[in-house]
């Protein structure tokens, strides 16, 4: 494998097509598609300044990397590609790539970051942007910390575990998506979804997971949550209290208390949902 140590690449494509090659401690400065149609490349401590780095690439391997702001668009259409205690500061990174694994990396813009992706691993990221991992499927995401509405819009088989979403229309049009021991925050959440699954989170949504079906929700707790399941299919444990549940489409939804219950007849079939409050002293809507 060749080695290039202390590069510094202006002008447009200046490693087209590159193979086998390790890379440390280089800049890539201006000029567009640095690495473009490149495979088999060991990036080390090295930095993109401009557009387009990596596209149509094939097995990329970055530690210790940056993309800076300038970097937009940074890998498209890149397959197996990893990178590793790097920060990409440059917005609408990850776009149509197979094969995606981010440890220990920080995206300070994210905005449209993570589209259409597929075969997608998340350790330890943070990112902050709007419209996070838009129709991407495939995901395994594990420590995610999220400041940026209208994630994961369209995703579609996703498993989130120990993760902070602060995220408003988080989950809409999603399919087959499961999180876990996670914080969500933020309107609006998972309307119009397919098969949504909450295990051990902690929930806090004005008019959060409504028009869905099939929700599952085991041992969550739902905090400053109104207007809740309106036109949804639930099965629900809520520990503690919910503060309002509006026009459920029919399941079953159990809490301690429900401090107001609305269904209408004219919407929705009152039957078809069991409401069960474990705490039958409150003077509540149960």
């Amino acid at each position: 494998m060749n080695k290039i140590t202390r590069g510094y690449y202006t002008g447009e494509r200046p490693l087209f097509g590159e193979r086998d090659l390790t890379i440390e401690d280089t800049i890539f400065t201006d000029g567009e598609s640095p690495l473009k149609e490149s495979s088999e490349i060991r990036l080390y401590n090295s930095m993109f300044k401009w557009k387009y780095p990596l596209w149509y690439s094939k097995n990329i391997y970055a530690k210790g990397c940056v993309w800076f702001e300038t970097a937009r668009a940074g890998v498209w259409y890149t397959d197996m590609i990893t990178a590793e205690d790097c920060q990409i500061d440059a917005p609408k990174n990850f776009r149509r790539c197979r094969g995606v694994t981010l440890r220990d990396v920080s995206f300070p813009n994210a905005e449209e970051t993570l589209w259409s992706c597929r075969d997608v691993t998340l350790e330890n990221v943070t990112a902050r942007g709007d419209y996070f991992a838009m129709n991407s499927a495939d995901m395994k995401i594990d420590g995610l910390t999220l400041y940026g509405n209208y994630s994961f819009d369209g995703v579609k088989n996703a498993e989130i575990r120990n993760s902070r979403l602060l995220s408003k229309d988080a989950f809409w049009n999603s399919e087959n998506v499961t999180v876990c021991d996670s914080f969500i925050s933020g309107e609006y959440l998972g309307w119009n979804a397919k098969n949504l699954t909450l295990v051990n989170c902690t929930v806090e949504s004005l008019q959060g997971m409504c028009y869905i079906d099939n929700l599952v929700m085991k041992n969550c707790k739902l905090i400053n949550t109104t207007l809740a399941f309106e036109y949804s299919t639930v099965e629900a444990e809520i520990i503690g209290k919910i503060d309002s549940v509006f026009n459920p489409s029919g399941g079953r939804i159990t809490a301690d208390s429900i401090g107001e219950l609305t269904v209408e007849r004219d919407r929705v079939d009152p039957t078809k949902t069991v409401i069960v409050c474990r705490d039958r002293s409150q003077k509540e809507a149960c």
